[in-house]
């Protein structure tokens, strides 16, 4: 590490010097080999192997060239290290559990555009992987045709991730992922009481979950649409910040399925812990473009559930909004 200054580090391994090193005190045991022999590589040369994979966009011998060992090796090392980082998603992944927090992120959400009882911006991205194989490979066939991970994330008005859901194959709609999820039962057991989640027009509006008027038909619905798609806007912010610090997300991933689900909770965990350093914008890409982030989002009919928040806030908020 002192090969670098704090600049060209980042540069390299999309992460700060400190947070790397606070990272690696909880790691460190974890991805430690059981012998010194044979040169074994040390826990930090894992590490930094490992994010210099997630910066790369998924070049395994260039990971490996790092500290010079071969494809086979650098692919266990990246396992080891991505599943060590991504059972700290209890501890840096999280959503609000306390009134206090709760209201935190209430004020914070209606500080953007004035919208109330918000708690979290709610989406979907899709990360591009091989072909599974087998009899359920086309299920990860997405509708643009190639095959990915339908990810669901709900982001924080500071861009930080607090819940996300990895498991899900491309062909899966956003709905269906939202009302398979932990966070879709709380919601609908009152763990959070009247608060709401803002979305898309993927997801269906209910009392807990409230998205934009397709075809708003006067000003307070077009005062309502201006309202909730600033307020949803962070988690499509976090989604362009997280690829563009870890392009392995961006250019799709060769690994196996259940390393891939390991290296995309561990690059939201890495993301929370560059959001708590208050490194919200990564360094530049070296000699590298990204692809094009994709646009998924669809408008469908969804079967009206019980309840409408929208339905409420346009007619008891919104028109004394001042």
């Amino acid at each position: 590490m002192l090969a670098w200054d704090d600049h060209d580090f980042r540069v390299r391994f999309r992460l700060g010097k400190n947070v790397v090193l606070n990272l690696l005190e909880y790691i460190e045991d974890e991805i430690a080999s059981q012998t010194i022999r044979n040169n074994a590589v040390s826990p930090i040369n894992k590490l930094l192997l490992t994010l210099r994979f997630y910066a790369t966009g998924n070049f395994l011998i260039t990971a490996g060239d790092f500290i010079g060992v071969s494809k086979s090796t650098a692919c266990l090392i990246v396992r080891d290290v991505s599943v060590a980082i991504a059972k700290l998603r209890p501890i840096f992944i999280r959503m609000p559990k306390t009134e206090s927090e709760i209201r935190d992120l209430q004020l914070h959400f209606y500080q953007i555009a004035r919208f109330p009882r918000t708690i979290g911006a709610i989406d979907c991205t899709h990360i591009k992987i091989q072909s599974p194989g087998g009899p359920d490979a086309e299920y990860f066939r997405n509708r643009k045709g190639y095959f990915s991970l339908n990810v669901q994330t709900i982001a924080s008005p500071g861009l930080k991730i607090m819940d996300v859901v990895a498991r899900w194959p491309g062909s899966c709609h956003d709905q269906t992922i939202f009302k398979k999820s932990r966070i879709y039962n709380k919601l609908v057991s009152g763990y959070w009481k009247n608060s709401l989640l803002v979305a898309d027009s993927g997801y269906a509006n209910t009392q807990y979950v409230v998205t934009p008027y397709l075809n708003p038909s006067n000003d307070i619905e077009e005062l309502y649409n201006e309202s909730i798609i600033r307020t949803r806007n962070p988690v499509e912010r976090s989604y362009g910040v997280l690829k563009r610090r870890f392009p392995v997300l961006s250019f799709g991933s060769r690994l196996k399925l259940e390393t891939t689900q390991a290296v995309i909770v561990a690059c939201c965990v890495l993301h929370n812990l560059a959001c708590d350093d208050n490194d919200l914008e990564p360094p530049e890409l070296l000699n590298m473009d990204l692809p094009l982030n994709e646009e998924f989002s669809l408008r469908e009919h969804h079967e009206p559930e019980v309840g409408n928040a929208r339905k409420q806030l346009t007619e008891e908020y919104f028109p004394f909004l001042n």
